[in-house]
């Protein structure tokens, strides 16, 4: 019986110090914004998408804990730099200036680029067949989110009546809706709506499209996170993880997965 008792006894311990491990893990707080294929809720209600995987993927491997918060991507820099996030996680344009004419480079540290984007006007079918350049849509008004490297390209846009959205997805449901004549999305987020269900009479203009842009993972400036997170991604890049994520949510195309040139 005392043999038994003592096993029981060391079991319970065991159990109790690994769970303490466990609640030891440091909490890393990762900013998103919902939108398909990066972050969204699959239908149980469960938050899935390309960077959310890739994020927890990541946090695993550097021995985290991870937790998702959703944010206005408007206040990104103010929640980043009040310790209520760690890192911006999100489709985040790294080269690109803000609409104050600061390089968000100058405002966050950066990861390694790992996707390919742009910034694409979105309009209805009809609207699109008309468009020549740049200045076709003087005096249309477009909206984007605020805050988003959409919402600076509006101003590219000769004579174009700017509205704020509070999302990109918000933004589209306006251009649907006829509130507003175009918008400004993210390729990624366009190429998974447009076409769609509410969204089938509308058409991404490829002319007027932006230069290339980089998503890539935003810190506070001099966090250690940064070195540590590009060395899980060249891990991860190199056992096929990333490429298996990308195939999974339809971005082989502009997955980026050799770092090589960034370090």
């Amino acid at each position: 019986m005392k043999k038994l008792f003592a096993f029981m006894l060391c079991a319970l311990m065991l159990v109790t110090l690994l769970a303490s491990c466990a609640g030891d893990k440091e909490m890393v707080v990762v900013a998103y914004t919902v939108y398909k294929p990066m972050n969204y809720e699959d239908e149980s209600g469960k938050l899935v998408g390309f960077d959310t995987e890739l994020a927890e993927a990541v946090f695993e491997k550097l021995g985290y804990t991870v937790s998702f918060k959703e944010i206005n991507w408007d206040n990104k820099y103010m929640e980043l730099n009040s310790g209520t996030v760690d890192c911006l996680w999100n489709g985040f344009t790294a080269n690109t200036a803000d609409e104050d004419g600061v390089a968000r480079s100058e405002k966050v540290d950066f990861s390694y680029n790992y996707m390919l984007n742009r910034q694409v006007v979105v309009t209805t079918e009809e609207l699109a067949a008309s468009v020549t350049g740049m200045d076709s849509f003087s005096g249309k008004v477009g909206s984007a989110e605020t805050g988003s490297a959409g919402y600076t390209y509006l101003d590219k846009l000769t004579g174009c009546v700017k509205k704020d959205a509070v999302s990109q997805l918000e933004a589209l449901q306006a251009l649907a809706l006829g509130t507003v004549d175009f918008v400004v999305l993210d390729e990624q987020l366009a190429k998974a709506y447009v076409g769609e269900g509410d969204y089938a009479g509308l058409a991404i203009v490829d002319s007027v499209s932006s230069d290339p842009e980089y998503y890539a993972i935003g810190f506070r400036k001099g966090s250690e996170l940064t070195a540590k997170v590009n060395g899980a991604l060249e891990e991860l890049a190199a056992d096929g993880t990333i490429a298996e994520l990308a195939e999974k949510y339809g971005v082989s195309t502009t997955v980026i997965t050799d770092f090589s040139d960034q370090k």
